[in-house]
């Protein structure tokens, strides 16, 4: 039978949310542990999820090293820092992955996205929100394959994300107005600026970042400049940070990750096509300051 996206969104604004006290993150990655922080800071039950149990341990050191910072330049104290740690709990338990708002920080691949998602289907109740960090693909792909679509939006934080301000809110098709706005509201409560956002490839910022990326990498192709003086001269007009500085903090292969998924998702469209460059530093493992290789060299700490 058809359903109208109207009927469709009416069926879904009558959506019915629980108070919001315990916080799953997947991935612990940079991304993972930093959106983990926040979600402490912010007074809620966090628990850290990932399959590499090494991964967790560096997770709430790396935790524990930006709350310092945050000690020493004036901005937490150490009663605060004790009860951030507190609240997070680690774990490479599938199973324990029950809570009432779950995010996933995990590689940028569809299929991966939605097993997840079905396999958490199984262990949560149906109001339990599903947000997905995703930074390009679009959440109605997601919500598709996933029981109760209505329940899951997106929720892109950027890098760093105990730092970066913004947090877009994206709502796919199916996604209940009351979730976006418990997600949106969410954010806020974690000190971020929150701003809601279509379903779209790339969404807002990195539909229109891609070519801060593409076009410098083709006119490193291109020989028209090095890495370093096309880094300075962005620097120099404003910028904090170049791009080619910026795809080593972010990750060389999550950058062109996204940078694949929106060419796909675009039908190949030219201006969206990967650099082969950038391809190149992916497949020899040149990911930035994660492997101490990038568009940069980095020493070991």
């Amino acid at each position: 039978m058809f359903v109208s996206y109207a009927n469709l969104q009416a069926a879904t604004s009558s959506y019915t949310l629980k108070e919001i006290r315990k916080i799953a993150v997947i991935g612990a990655g940079t991304m993972g542990s930093g959106i983990a922080q926040m979600s402490a800071l912010s007074g809620h039950q966090t628990l850290l999820y990932d399959i590499d149990a090494s991964r967790l341990e560096k997770a709430v050191q790396k935790i524990a090293g930006n709350l310092d910072g945050g000690i020493k330049r004036g901005k937490l104290t150490q009663e605060e820092k004790d009860q951030c740690l507190a609240l997070i709990r680690t774990t490479d338990d599938l199973l324990d992955l029950k809570a009432d708002f779950i995010v996933e920080a995990i590689v940028e691949k569809l299929h991966i996205k939605v097993d997840l998602f079905k396999q958490l289907s199984a262990l949560n109740d149906s109001d339990a929100i599903f947000a997905t960090n995703t930074s390009s693909i679009p959440i109605t792909r997601i919500a598709a394959g996933v029981p109760h679509p209505e329940r899951v939006v997106g929720m892109h934080f950027f890098n760093p994300a105990h730092i970066m301000k913004l947090v877009e809110v994206i709502s796919g098709a199916a996604t209940s107005p009351a979730v976006a706005q418990a997600t949106f509201e969410l954010a806020k409560k974690m000190g971020k600026k929150a701003v809601m956002a279509k379903d779209a490839p790339g969404f807002i910022v990195n539909r229109v970042a891609r070519q801060f990326y593409l076009e410098s990498l083709k006119a490193l192709e291109e020989g028209v400049a090095s890495v370093e003086t096309i880094d300075a001269i962005i620097e120099n007009n404003g910028f904090r940070m170049g791009p080619f500085k910026l795809m080593d903090l972010i990750g060389v292969e999550t950058n062109h990750s996204v940078t694949t998924s929106m060419f796909d998702s675009f039908f190949q469209e030219a201006r969206f096509k990967p650099s082969r460059i950038q391809q190149q530093k992916v497949d020899a493992g040149q990911h930035g300051r994660k492997t101490g290789h990038g568009f940069y060299e980095y020493p070991a700490s």
